[in-house]
């Protein structure tokens, strides 16, 4: 008797499925708060910092969580081959949720100091090993409880677990903030989501603890063919580790960054950088995810039929070509205000490149007071996009509106008192010109597109949907099982740790650097293509592999 056949004596599909996936739902749940309310974040650990400097701190943090998840993978990934896929991926639950617990009892800056955003990256680095640990386990499990035929499909159901692990985060922030109120919220509120990640502990632990052992581990303990040194196997010998490495490049690098791209930096740019209500904006993210979720099941059904490789590979092309636009568009629904300014008026700093400083103050002690600095300082916190023009040595910088200009001040002279001074005085003149020119300082909801802003949006998801659905049975069935673990979690983990994970920040610095407020996009389109590129010509389709091999 094989063991597909012994499946269906055992625990039932549903139970299957529902046990890894709703534990991995709570994991990711746990995970992307933190992301949801990086803002938030930034003014009670980071509030020593300059805004932008705080803001891209706070987004480090974030991606700290990100950095050590492929060295989750391999501590977890072995002990998933040695001791069992159940067992260990009951242990990164339990990591993850207590370290979501205790991130919503920290104290804040302005009452322990500096201990507290280190309390902070360390509590993230905790559930970054833990989640780095997590989808091997879960991935691995349901794909080898899964029929022949249909172990994309079944797997799918483990990639809806991400996106409804954020919009589960979305609908609990959204419905904290409104019963509190925006001031209770930004006071403490914020904290109300991580603590009651407690609750959904327990009931995923129960439901985990149910869960029999993968048949296909339990098959080799019980032939005494499981791996001795799954390390060793996976990256010490060429054939499994040009494995890795082509997962890598040829399927998860350009996957994570599609991913991060359609749900985490749409968000943020909605926010960030198109000055959409933060409420507003969880509630239009929260419906295209909705909207979105069930093509996850669609196209890791569709898999099962044409292949892994054509879906995954179509998103990423489909990303590169329509990555520009469809961003564009956003920002004319969102806030056609902006964008109506920055056509009508188009900003440009005027300034001589040596006075032009890289904005990044880690220690929160650097002035930027150079003309040029002033002026972008000035613009980034306004949200305003704007191009470069170099002008001659030693010349003051200026803001040109359109056809008018605003001269800025050279501030390096200056004691802090009269700096502050002057720059508050520069500031509002600034804003009078650009309000003049008809640049909002915030969207208005009245004159959004709600619709269409969903409907980009939703847009964005199912290119997530794409390549994310038929991401697992992929890998899954690229590795042997007694080094399965191990060997697909790492190439994932590094995709979607530091490729996907670094992706917000990345791309918030590029905008930071250049003033445009699209030009983080050339980060996913660039990784996109190279996966695409690779993927075409050196992956091999393994759709319909045996997996108890």
């Amino acid at each position: 008797m094989t063991t597909a056949d012994t499946r269906a004596g055992g625990q039932s599909n549903r139970l299957v499925i529902a046990g890894a996936s709703m534990g991995t739902v709570f994991e990711w749940y746990d995970f992307y708060l933190y992301g949801s309310l990086a803002g938030f974040i930034t003014e009670h650990f980071f509030s020593a910092v300059n805004a932008t400097t705080g803001y891209i701190f706070a987004l480090m943090a974030f991606a700290a969580g990100f950095a050590v998840r492929p060295f989750g993978a391999i501590v977890f990934g072995r002990l998933g081959d040695l001791w069992g896929r159940k067992n260990t991926f009951l242990v990164t639950m339990l990591l993850m949720g207590l370290s979501t617990f205790v991130v919503g009892l920290l104290p804040g800056y302005d009452q322990i100091g500096v201990t507290a955003p280190i309390a902070l990256v360390v509590m993230r680095l905790i559930q970054g090993l833990a989640l780095g640990g997590e989808y091997g386990g879960a991935a691995t499990y349901v794909a080898e409880h899964a029929p022949a035929g249909k172990r994309g499909l079944y797997t799918s159901w483990i990639q809806t677990t991400a996106t409804f692990g954020l919009f589960l985060s979305l609908i609990v922030i959204i419905v904290v903030r409104t019963q509190l109120g925006e001031p209770a919220f930004k006071a403490w509120g914020w904290r109300i989501p991580f603590l009651v990640s407690v609750l959904l502990l327990g009931v995923s632990l129960w439901i985990r603890l149910r869960l029999n052992e993968s048949p296909v581990f339990q098959k080799m303990v019980d032939e005494g063919t499981t791996s001795k040194a799954p390390l060793t196997e996976s990256f010490a010998r060429w054939p499994n580790l040009k494995l890795v490495l082509l997962a890598l490049a040829g399927l998860t690098a350009g996957q994570a960054v599609v991913w991060y791209t359609g749900q985490f930096y749409a968000l943020f740019f909605l926010e960030k950088t198109l000055k959409v209500d933060g409420l507003l904006t969880n509630a239009l993210v929260a419906v295209a995810l909705i909207l979105g979720t069930p093509f996850f099941v669609v196209f890791g059904w569709l898999s099962d039929r044409i292949g892994r490789k054509p879906i995954i590979l179509a998103g990423c092309l489909l990303a590169v070509l329509t990555y520009f636009p469809i961003f564009k568009a956003l920002t004319v629904a969102a806030n056609p205000a902006l964008a109506q300014a920055a056509a009508s008026a188009p900003v440009t700093v005027v300034a001589d490149p040596a006075d032009c400083a890289f904005q990044f103050d880690p220690v929160g002690k650097q002035v930027f007071a150079s003309s040029c600095d002033l002026a972008k300082s000035a613009l980034a916190t306004a949200g305003v996009s704007y191009a470069n023009q170099a002008a001659a040595l030693g010349t003051i910088a200026v803001v040109r509106i359109g056809a008018a200009e605003v001269a800025s001040f050279r501030g390096e002279a200056l004691p802090p008192g009269e700096l502050k001074t002057a720059k508050a005085a520069w500031t509002r003149a600034l804003t009078e010109r650009l309000k003049a020119a008809g640049y909002p300082p915030k969207a208005d909801p009245a004159r959004m597109d709600k619709p269409l802003v969903v409907g980009l949006l939703w847009l964005l998801v199912l290119y997530v949907t794409m390549v994310y659905g038929p991401i697992a049975a992929a890998l899954v069935e690229m590795f042997p099982a007694r080094i399965r673990y191990t060997s697909m979690s790492l190439p994932y983990h590094i995709g979607n740790g530091w490729f996907g994970g670094f992706l917000p920040t990345t791309a918030f610095a590029m905008v930071a650097a250049t003033g445009d407020i699209y030009y983080g996009l050339w980060y996913p389109i660039v990784v996109a293509a190279v996966t695409f590129l690779v993927g075409l010509f050196l992956v091999k389709e393994m759709r319909g592999a045996d997996i108890e091999a």
